[in-house]
């Protein structure tokens, strides 16, 4: 076994801790980990994945539903591949903020203002509309990564 020393790698003093996870808690390669769980952390989802989909559904973009959805479903899917041993629960505010994000759009086009959170918008775009459309929910892949997993 080759020592890190050996290997000429150092590590940087303030980068480098040790932590409680069982306790305190502490963030460790997109994941927030305390009392034994981990979750994605808040920068994870709320900085990188939430900027990288808003640049996608745009209400302003003139793009078909379709290919919209298409683009989105590229970034959940990259992304569950990384964050899938997730709780679910994590997971369902994100697939719920897709949907509202993709009913804005559909809203905009219709000619109507405001962002999509009105109970018609959800009568009108009910959530299996966007199943039909092909969208990739997170929730339903955990359910079936959870399925497929040996135990």
């Amino acid at each position: 076994m080759v020592t890190r020393q050996a290997a000429g790698l150092t590590l940087h003093p303030e980068k480098t801790r040790i932590m409680d996870a069982m306790h305190r808690g502490g963030a460790f390669l997109g994941y927030h980990f305390e009392r034994g769980r981990h979750w994605p952390r808040a920068k994870s989802v709320v900085k990188k994945l939430r900027a990288t989909l808003r640049a996608t559904t745009r209400r302003s973009n003139g793009e078909a539903l379709a290919v919209i959805i298409a683009n989105v479903n590229r970034t959940l899917r990259g992304w569950f591949e990384y964050f899938q041993h997730s709780p679910r629960h994590a997971l369902r505010p994100i697939d719920e903020w897709v949907r509202r994000r993709l009913r804005s759009i559909l809203r905009k086009r219709l000619r109507r203002s405001g962002s999509g959170r009105a109970r018609r918008d959800h009568q009108r775009w009910p959530n299996a509309f966007f199943a039909t459309q092909g969208l990739y929910r997170l929730t339903e892949a955990h359910a079936l990564a959870c399925q497929s997993a040996p135990r």
